[in-house]
């Protein structure tokens, strides 16, 4: 029996059944595992997952949200396609969002939060992790770049457009990703900006930021190109 506070809030799992749910299938559209434009039914993932359609629909609703899937009232559920012009709306939005809040933050990080950001830098030269592992560790270091500056409604935001671009990139750097220099280049990427950063120059860091974000939106947008070639 689940314990119940004084208060009638019961104590949860860390992570409860839908997020779990909504993990593992974001985790199959960004391996493709689940392919842009696939359908597939939610009594389908329900028997794949071994749990019931109830959470799965809340996890849909979640990856909607995200930009991940599509799901018409009373049809299949669909990966959302891959498209340039979600690519760009994307970016647009990541470029209002991110080089502001990191000119304010380069002035707020303290040497324990450059101390963190470099570990995450570590994590992506090391050739040993999987490409999971790797992303993962991707998203903290942007996430933990920002955070002084940003408030719950940026985080919201930010949160909902790094799922969206996840895709996007993985597709862009899926050819890079064997090439055994790509470790190497993904580290000094990130210490370049982490550099700008460093600097506390505001203007410095947001123009450091902003290449960063046109660099790899080049990249996806040739991810694309590929794809339909």
């Amino acid at each position: 029996m689940a314990e119940v506070s004084a208060s009638g809030v019961r104590r949860v799992q860390s992570r409860s059944l839908v997020e779990e749910v909504t993990r593992e299938i974001r985790r199959s559209i960004l391996a493709a595992d689940l392919r842009p434009g696939q359908e597939f039914s939610l009594r389908e993932i329900a028997g794949r997952l071994g749990v019931s359609i109830i959470p799965v629909r809340e996890a849909l609703h979640r990856l909607e949200g995200q930009g991940l899937v599509v799901t018409p009232r009373g049809k299949s559920a669909t990966v959302a396609p891959l498209s340039r012009v979600d690519l760009r709306a994307i970016y647009r939005l990541r470029r209002q969002i991110e080089p502001e809040l990191v000119g304010r933050a380069c002035l707020l990080l303290t040497e324990a939060d450059h101390a963190r950001l470099r570990e995450h830098l570590a994590v992506f030269g090391d050739v040993s992790l999987g490409l999971d592992e790797i992303y993962e560790a991707h998203h903290e270091f942007h996430l933990d770049l920002l955070r002084p500056a940003a408030t719950d409604w940026d985080l919201r935001a930010l949160g909902m457009l790094w799922h969206a671009t996840e895709r996007y990139v993985r597709l862009a750097f899926g050819g890079r990703d064997s090439d055994l220099d790509e470790p190497r280049r993904r580290e000094e990427a990130h210490a370049q900006l982490l550099a700008a950063v460093a600097e506390r120059d505001p203007g410095r860091a947001a123009q450091a930021l902003l290449h960063h974000l046109d660099t790899n939106e080049q990249l996806a947008q040739q991810g694309i190109a590929a794809v339909a070639d």
